[in-house]
């Protein structure tokens, strides 16, 4: 399915890459002179300095079938300091406009001077090069005489000669901690060695002072390095972190006093220290992410919980010479909501495909160009797990090698730049996406969470949605696998509920490190799913936010499982026609009840897609779980044991909840004709920052739903 709305932004790209920007670009020649070209020569050459890079642009020559960029170092007065030498290779494929070329020179050491020029090529037949264009180029953030912008991390201090170690990226982030009311580091867990895991908090003018204060933000999340030898987006994330902490410029101001940035700069601290992709185990972790086997991606997945944000990226390298710069993808299974792949498709191609051709920059779906067997649906993978979490997102792959594309990349330093400049330039994009998009993005999200509660449609245990591809030569030309569902990997019929024994919820593991194992009741605790306890075991309904999700760690016919739960199916379709009393476990799904519904002490039910004519009433039940559903009369749960679920239902009377004990009770996207009261309830009722239209008053715990 192609981006919904990239042909809103393909009618605007003209006026896009026309737009000013700051600084001004430099020119080849001054204004009002006209230089006499040569046959085929490249005109009106602009250089406009970014972080860590140069954005070249020119007019194009007709026929062109490429162009190169010559990049010379030169002293003040213009003489050469150095060897001119072949940086970069324009293509037509770089960018989703061609009459406007650009392109992104990097892999320079910042603050440095140059010349530019370019030439044309007609096959391989060379043409005149570009009148020269000399800049210095901008220096790393931070003014070195204040205190906290003169910071520097190891990778910085060497020039890129080495990554910044475990011990320096300590150091670093207590010192910004330390320096910045804006930054506050908190541990979300440890390595299976015991390296803490940071993870910066960062709001203006300071960070929300809880989890669920940050949640309200609609807060966006950067996950910098889960594979230990892949550790560029992780120095640009420390850059980052730097520049947030202390600009003052409008743009950084304005973004965090909307809204707050969490940064995990390195999940995996004992495979980035030992240089492995896995952590200490071996493991792949992200290939864990939906199982949690291991103590990073268990601290990783608890942190979404409680922080929840709306938006993210998550940092790789890509060992492909041939691709983009920046190979993304969006959540492709297709267990994850439509709204969720649709805004995450349009993040990369509405946003990225257009930016990266205003700034020289080469983004392209993940797999482009001979990428092989890459971007599938395994739930496992951070990207398709933030999809059923409904995280708009995307991964972001770093091309490990300059290739013929960019040929001055030998040169180890070269190469380290130009991946971490290009990853500082994609998150910071996403900053921009987030700020300027908010309300697409959490519209999509709640739209996604009412999808999910109503537990409709089938259950795809693994299986991709399409990625198209864009026309040839645009970027996109050669998307990933098609990944369409194998046999036995669909269920058509969606049970209600999974139901897991006292050895399956609460049993000894023999997965994930030994001393550090969890029990399936503490992974779908982290993943904050709710659970009913019954007289013989545990139920988890799939009338809530992460259906997709559900059956993928709870069904036997799926891939990765982590048990094979009972399915557990409705126990009543159809009309009932009186009072309904539930006693046990009782599953209504599009059913229609004329009279009202009491349940009974200890007694759970689960209504999606139902219809009730007169109230509903439950008083120390087990569990009340009440989605996409109308009720005519009242709402009133009390006493509660077990958990409170009351999502996307159209209550006409007040809707009061009380004195539950079983978590936090989760009340969202309703529309109630009468009062809203909530009081006495052990945890606060929750509304995953999706508001209730109530007609009355909101009172008590619920006054801010």
């Amino acid at each position: 399915m192609r981006d919904r709305r990239t042909t809103i932004f393909s009618v605007l790209l003209a006026a896009t890459l026309a737009a000013a920007v700051a600084p001004a670009p430099a020119y080849a020649e001054p204004a009002g002179v006209t230089a006499q070209a040569e046959p085929n020569q490249v005109q009106n050459l602009t250089v406009v300095q970014g972080d860590g890079y140069a954005t070249l642009g020119w007019t194009p020559v007709g026929g062109a079938t490429d162009y190169q960029i010559e990049r010379t170092p030169v002293a003040a007065d213009g003489s050469a300091t150095g060897p001119a030498v072949i940086t970069g290779v324009w293509r037509p494929n770089r960018q989703i406009n061609n009459e406007s070329p650009t392109f992104a020179d990097a892999g320079f050491n910042p603050g440095a001077r140059f010349q530019w020029r370019v030439r044309a090529r007609f096959g391989t037949t060379e043409q005149p090069y570009s009148a020269p264009v000399s800049g210095t180029t901008s220096a790393p953030w931070g003014d070195p005489n204040v205190p906290g912008e003169n910071l520097r991390t190891q990778w910085e201090t060497t020039l890129a000669a080495q990554y910044t170690s475990d011990v320096e990226e300590y150091a670093y982030t207590k010192a910004l901690d330390e320096a910045s009311d804006r930054v506050r580091v908190t541990e979300i867990g440890k390595t299976a060695l015991g390296r803490p895991i940071n993870m910066f908090v960062i709001g203006y003018p300071t960070p929300p002072a809880t989890p669920a204060a940050v949640a309200a933000t609609s807060p966006l999340m950067v996950n910098c390095n889960v594979h230990g030898n892949e550790p560029g987006d992780r120095e640009a994330c420390l850059i980052m972190a730097r520049k947030l902490a202390f600009s003052n410029d409008a743009r950084t101001i304005d973004l965090l006093s909307h809204t707050t940035v969490v940064i995990v700069p390195t999940i995996n601290g004992d495979g980035r220290a030992a240089n492995t992709r896995g952590n200490s185990t071996g493991q792949d972790l992200n290939r864990d992410y939906s199982l949690i086997r291991q103590p990073e991606t268990f601290a990783l997945v608890n942190m979404l919980r409680q922080y929840r944000p709306v938006a993210g990226y998550d940092g790789h390298e890509f060992g492909n010479s041939s691709a983009g710069d920046l190979p993304m993808l969006p959540p492709r299974h297709q267990n994850v909501a439509k709204s969720i792949f649709d805004e995450s498709q349009h993040m990369i191609e509405g946003h990225m495909y257009t930016q990266g051709a205003k700034d020289g920059w080469w983004p392209c779906p993940y797999g482009c160009n001979g990428g092989g067997n890459v971007g599938l649906s395994e739930e496992t993978i951070l990207r398709n797990t933030l999809g059923l979490k409904n995280v708009v997102n995307s991964l972001l792959e770093l091309r490990s090698s300059g290739g013929t594309t960019r040929p001055d990349e030998t040169n180890t330093a070269n190469n380290r730049r130009r991946k971490t400049f290009s990853a500082l330039w994609t998150f910071n994009q996403f900053l921009d996406y987030h700020r300027a998009n908010l309300k697409e993005i959490t519209t999509a999200r709640a739209d996604a969470i009412t999808f999910q509660v109503s537990n409709t449609g089938r259950i795809v245990f693994r299986g991709s949605r399409p990625i198209e591809a864009h026309p040839a030569p645009h970027p996109g030309e050669a998307p990933p696998p098609i990944d369409a569902p194998k046999d036995g990997q669909i269920l058509d019929n969606a049970p209600c509920a999974y139901k897991l024994t006292e050895e399956q919820y609460n049993g000894a593991r023999t997965d994930g490190p030994a001393g550090l194992r969890t029990t399936v009741a503490e992974r779908l605790a982290a993943h904050g799913w709710q659970v009913v306890k019954t007289a013989d075991g545990y139920v988890v309904p799939l009338a809530q936010p992460e259906r997709g999700l559900i059956p993928l760690l709870l069904d036997g016919q799926g891939v990765e499982s982590l048990v094979d739960a009972e399915r557990v199916y409705p126990t009543m379709t159809g009309r009932h026609a009186g009072k309904l009393v539930v006693s046990g476990f009782t599953c209504l799904r599009e059913a229609t009840v004329t009279g009202p519904v009491r349940v009974q002490p200890g007694a759970t039910l689960v209504a999606t897609g139902s219809s009730i004519n007169g109230t509903v009433e439950a008083s120390g039940a087990a569990g009340v779980f009440l989605t996409s559903s109308k009720v005519t009369g009242l709402v009133r749960v009390t006493g509660a044991s077990g958990p409170v679920v009351v999502v996307d239902a159209t209550v006409d009377g007040p809707v009061e909840v009380s004195d539950s004990r079983g978590g936090a009770p989760l009340l969202a996207a309703n529309t109630v004709a009468g009062p809203l009261s909530c009081g006495g309830n052990a945890a606060a009722p929750v509304n995953l920052e999706v508001a209730n239209s109530v007609q009355g008053p909101k009172s008590g715990q619920c006054a801010g739903l």
